[in-house]
């Protein structure tokens, strides 16, 4: 028997990725931005954690998930 997950549970733990994923992404492009010469290697990294940020952004759009509401 499946475990019925709770939408606010759902929800807290999307909004910890997002917070998590977003300093990720603003490290990565610290880190860049202060490396002389930027690798392909670094700059595949950012782009990911960009794309990871900004798709849990959309799903909270989607879920109506707001940081103040929990």
């Amino acid at each position: 028997m499946a475990r019925k997950l709770n939408k606010k549970q759902v929800d807290a733990e999307l909004l910890h990725a997002i917070f998590v994923v977003e300093k990720e992404w603003k490290q990565i492009r610290e880190l860049g931005s202060r490396s002389i010469e930027r690798t392909l290697e670094s700059r595949a990294a950012e782009k990911l954690a960009e794309a990871k940020y900004l798709y849990l952004l959309r799903e909270a759009r989607r879920r109506n998930v707001n940081a103040l509401d929990i």
